[in-house]
């Protein structure tokens, strides 16, 4: 990364999964002049293009492409930000992936490896890496899922791996509040994204990646220590948390299930952590 001005009353921004959906939408809804932005993904393609599209709006911006499971390319990727941009001002810990899982089946051992490692180790890395260079009342973000809630028939590995992030997240706001560092607990219902387009059950008040973007944009920078988007979900996220288990029970055992990947049929254990991962963002 070449030398930059870092010009009074800008903000650095680094984000995770930003390539496509909600991360894209989360850059784009920071990018303005007063915005410098490291954009993190797997794919560079999808990087390349929200990078172009956040710089016609005035924004600095660098990528970096990296895995989130791989703690020392973040590692790298955060000390060249710190020596291009400075004290970093938000974080937001987005890249996830979803797929179905089944205890039932072996296959899919390794999918469900993948997921946790994703979604949940991957978000200590990114916060782990990118913490000492944090300015003192930094917003740290992460993307969980209404999903974290409660269990959720055919996504075990995805309702652990959002229940874990939750739970380490609001560790983490505990940890950091001597630093006046703010962290932020996401949890999307459903949003309009790629992801969210493979669902072949109905998917009730589908949000607008863009203005779900912008509702987050502001939790994150007044400090808000949790937000469910849209705000409907927030009375469905209210409801899991107290229904007794007789009622859940009879009531989910039925539920549509998320679909599992031709891949998971035969999975190569050598691939892993790093084959076959999709930077998507976390909606349930």
């Amino acid at each position: 990364m070449a030398a930059s001005r870092r010009s009074t009353g800008s903000r650095t921004i680094v984000i995770t999964g930003a390539g496509t959906g909600i991360g894209r939408a989360l850059a784009l809804a920071y990018a303005d002049p007063s915005a410098r932005l490291l954009l993190i993904g797997r794919r560079l393609p999808e990087l390349e293009q929200t990078a172009a599209a956040a710089r016609q709006c005035g924004a600095d911006v660098e990528i970096g492409q990296a895995d989130v499971t791989d703690a020392a390319a973040l590692d790298r990727l955060a000390r060249r930000c710190h020596e291009r941009f400075g004290p970093i001002s938000v974080l937001v810990a987005n890249a996830g992936i979803s797929h179905g899982t089944l205890s039932s089946e072996p296959a899919d051992r390794v999918m469900f490896a993948r997921i946790v490692a994703t979604n949940l180790v991957g978000v200590e890395y990114t916060v782990s890496a990118f913490l000492p260079y944090l300015a003192t009342g930094a917003r740290i973000a992460g993307i969980a899922s209404i999903a974290g809630l409660r269990g959720l028939p055919g996504a075990s590995a995805y309702c652990a791996s959002k229940a874990g992030l939750i739970t380490y997240l609001e560790s983490l706001r505990l940890e950091l509040r001597p630093r006046a560092i703010r962290v932020c607990c996401i949890a999307p219902g459903y949003i309009a994204t790629p992801m969210t387009a493979e669902n072949t059950y109905p998917m009730p008040w589908l949000m607008p990646v863009e203005r779900a973007a912008r509702r987050m944009r502001r939790a994150i920078d007044r400090g808000r220590p949790w937000l469910v988007v849209p705000w409907q979900m927030a009375w469905v996220g209210r409801l899991l948390r107290i229904l007794p288990i007789p009622i859940f029970d009879f009531v989910f055992a039925r539920a549509p299930t998320k679909a599992r990947t031709v891949a998971q049929k035969s999975p190569d254990p050598k691939s892993f952590p790093h084959a076959g991962r999709h930077e998507v963002e976390g909606d349930s």
